[in-house]
């Protein structure tokens, strides 16, 4: 059983009104060279949860992080015009919480944090709003 100690929230910088599927995602991700889709979770605009990756094995969603996290990723994070922006629709942010309460209930030591707030050298809005703020008291 791996160690958590944190758990990363990240948006899959597609557009608002676009659709990204979860087989649409794993494709991209395997083009990068990955194994499959890096994320453990992702979280549709109607609020479905795909688990995407066993927890059991290492993530490859935050560089130098992914030994010892759980990547979650909610579908969206540009708008219209392709600029950053918290996209989420209220079915997105209820099965965030619902899952991260979860994970925090199975994991109690880990962190909740932005993929941009990992490391000063990120320079993304990944995934445009702070979930250490929104989620500080799970």
């Amino acid at each position: 059983m791996r160690i958590i100690n944190l758990i990363v929230v990240h948006c899959s910088a597609t557009r608002e009104d676009c659709t990204l599927s979860p087989e649409d995602l794993d494709r991209l991700h395997r083009r990068r060279g990955f194994n499959g889709t890096g994320y453990h979770y992702y979280i549709r605009k109607d609020g479905t949860v795909h688990l995407t990756r066993p927890v059991e094995r290492i993530g490859a969603h935050a560089k130098g992080f992914n030994a010892s996290s759980i990547g979650i990723c909610y579908e969206g994070g540009l708008n219209e015009d392709g600029k950053p922006a918290d996209t989420r629709t209220a079915a997105q942010r209820f099965a965030l919480i619902d899952l991260l309460t979860i994970l925090r209930h199975q994991y109690p030591e880990a962190q909740i944090a932005g993929h941009y707030q990992l490391s000063a050298s990120i320079h993304k809005a990944c995934p445009c709003f702070d979930p250490r703020k929104e989620y500080s008291e799970l």
